[in-house]
């Protein structure tokens, strides 16, 4: 699967809700797509409502036709001991290109890009020295 690079005519990052969340959720369910969460219950009980964050990572070809985007979602979290989370989800290319993109600026693109870099790779707080 093909990587989406920030560069890519194709990248933009999308401010979603929960409810547009859990709509693609249902369509990953129909599709029988396995990046998704096991059911909207469980997508619930680990979203919280409030503002979330969508950026393609890879494309799923087949036979050279562009099957899905594979999408990282940045959350705040519904409850636990964690503030958000980091997680994927498999859109179509038609649920893909309804999103409207908050990244207009190019600057704005690749840090906003670097913030879900930083964010799938696990960042924490730490201590200064």
């Amino acid at each position: 699967m093909p990587m989406v690079h920030s560069t890519d005519a194709d990248f933009k990052v999308s401010r979603i809700d929960l409810g547009t969340l859990v709509d693609f959720q249902r369509q990953a369910e129909e599709h029988g797509w396995a990046t998704r969460w096991t059911a909207v219950d469980a997508l619930r009980t680990q979203v919280a409502e409030g503002s979330i964050l969508l950026q393609p990572l890879l494309r799923e070809e087949r036979a050279g036709v562009l099957r899905a985007y594979r999408c990282l979602v940045l959350f705040s979290a519904a409850d636990g001991p964690v503030a958000g989370g980091v997680a994927t989800i498999d859109l179509s290319p038609e649920a893909y290109s309804e999103l409207d993109r908050i990244d207009h600026d190019p600057e704005v693109r690749s840090a906003l890009a670097r913030v879900f870099a930083l964010a799938s790779g696990g960042i924490a707080m730490v201590s200064k020295s």
